[in-house]
């Protein structure tokens, strides 16, 4: 009887929320997500589509026997972020590596590290941490030089490792090397890891982790995942030894000291480990943490990066305009770029921004409805749904972006103010945004500013010579693999400045 009340009430809300997607008995709309990592974007973007051209921007799907309510509407997003703050199960693919991370990990859990993470994001310790992502830009480019003006080449891979690196130096205090080592396992084992956990994503048999450990891939997934735990756990095994032999010798203690004054900056691990003292962060807790970092400080950092290169070889005028802007802020082609920079970069943010509209990193999020919230639209969700915020639909909703929502402009950041404050979400945004945000986009800003000062980016070329591929279309060829990733695996050329 309860569960016959239960169901009834989520068919009389997905009455009130159509969908014109396609629908077969017991897998009802997962058949659309059926395929590739392609095929599972076309069916996310179709899905946005509907959101967008939905009543008040929500609509909703069958997952199997779960009803999920998709928002593309930054005033329905507002109430449902605000309101609705525990992570959808289906986000459980990722705990075989993260277990209880903050990022996914349930309100209980979430809220007290929460108040434990945010200071360690101080904008003091950001500004620190450009000294790093200078030094790691730099040698981006000096590598680089290799595959300058020798054709096609991925840039993904390269700033990868250049994330990878800055991530590690700064969130775990070590210096990996990972951009001269192209075999390195962790590097390996993320991509592995990130790719398997899409997939089964989609599919809402397999979020269950006593059946998915039965599927032939789950081997796969498990030792990607214990290359990484195993790999940050020694970290924090490493510096909760070295952190405590400086803190009993007292000539290690004032040299810290003065490493700090000279600029040293200490790592958010260090930072995590001294925050509680005894009542900080036990082992797990850290690992679990810093795999977050780790996981989500490379991989959001990369794509969107990847994203602004090849939307500067799509558009020439702008990568030109861009290069005077960083050529009349950082006078001297010699000098790292520092802190001090970047808020004078106002183009670049504008360019980052717009690129991070278009393409958004993680394009989509889901949360929990586990009390009854009430839409703008009037429409009631009610508990054992679950609500995706459309990011990509919400970031391309006319109503909101204009007639050219679909368009790269990057001077629509410096002329207008947001007519929502949910229409750009790009890292999410309330309670439990992305803490890392500003991290990421200096990160980001970084490595670009350094690129474009060494080189002109330019379109791949096909056998015969002439420039063209999916650049020349008005979309992007994506794919979808837990992060939104190009299906050209971002390839472009390098052509030197000098």
């Amino acid at each position: 009887m309860i569960v016959r009340r239960k169901n009834r009430k989520l068919y009389e809300v997905a009455k009130q929320l159509p969908n014109n997607m396609k629908r077969v008995p017991l897998l009802e709309h997962c058949v659309n997500f059926i395929g590739d990592s392609s095929a599972r974007w076309e069916a996310i973007k179709e899905l946005g589509d509907e959101a967008i051209n939905a009543r008040d921007g929500v609509t909703s799907i069958w997952l199997s026997y779960k009803l999920i309510a998709v928002v593309g509407d930054p005033e329905a997003a507002e109430v449902v972020m605000r309101t609705c703050l525990d992570k959808h199960e289906m986000m459980n693919v990722s705990r075989e590596l993260i277990g209880n991370g903050s990022i996914f990990a349930p309100v209980a859990i979430w809220r007290p590290r929460r108040k434990f993470l945010a200071p360690t994001f101080a904008q003091k310790t950001l500004n620190n941490f450009v000294k790093v992502f200078s030094k790691q830009a730099i040698v981006l480019t000096d590598i680089l030089n290799g595959v300058e003006g020798k054709g096609n080449f991925s840039i993904f891979e390269y700033i990868t490792k250049y994330s990878m690196d800055s991530v590690c130096e700064t969130a775990l205090g070590i210096e990996m090397h990972t951009q001269s080592d192209p075999n390195h396992p962790v590097s390996k084992s993320f991509n592995e890891f990130c790719d398997l956990a899409a997939g089964r994503m989609v599919k809402p048999w397999f979020h269950s982790d006593f059946l998915y450990k039965w599927y032939w891939e789950f081997p796969k997934y498990a030792s990607s995942a214990n290359v990484m735990k195993n790999f940050v756990s020694e970290i924090i095994r490493l510096k909760r030894e070295s952190m405590m032999e400086q803190n009993n010798n007292e000539q290690n203690h004032e040299k810290t000291e003065c490493d700090q004054e000279m600029g040293r900056s200490k790592s958010f691990l260090e930072l995590l480990i001294e925050s509680g003292g005894d009542r900080g962060f036990n082992d797990l807790e850290l690992q679990e943490e810093s795999l977050v970092m780790l996981l989500a400080g490379t991989d959001t950092s990369s794509v969107a990066a990847s994203y602004t290169s090849l939307l500067l070889a799509k558009y020439p005028d702008v990568q030109e305009k861009l290069y005077r802007e960083i050529q009349d802020v950082i006078k001297d082609p010699e000098r790292p770029l520092e802190a001090s920079d970047l808020p004078k970069l106002k183009y670049l943010d504008a360019v980052v921004r717009e690129s991070l509209r278009l393409y958004p990193p993680v394009p989509l999020i889901i949360r929990k409805v586990d009390k009854a919230t009430t839409l703008p639209s009037g429409v009631t969700l009610v508990p054992g749904m679950g609500a995706v915020i459309h990011i990509w639909a919400i970031h391309r909703n006319p109503k909101y972006w204009g007639p050219d929502a679909h368009v790269f402009r990057p001077e629509r950041f410096l002329e207008d103010s947001l007519k929502h404050p949910y229409a750009f979400i790009p890292f999410s945004n309330g309670a439990r945004n992305c803490l890392g945000f500003q991290f990421a986009t200096m990160s980001i800003k970084t490595v670009m500013a350094q690129i474009i000062r060494r080189y002109r980016i330019l379109p791949p070329t096909v056998p015969d010579g002439e420039k063209t591929n999916q650049l020349t279309d008005e979309e992007l060829y994506l794919k979808f693999e837990v992060m939104l990733k190009h299906g050209g695996n971002f390839v472009l050329q390098l052509e030197s400045r000098k």
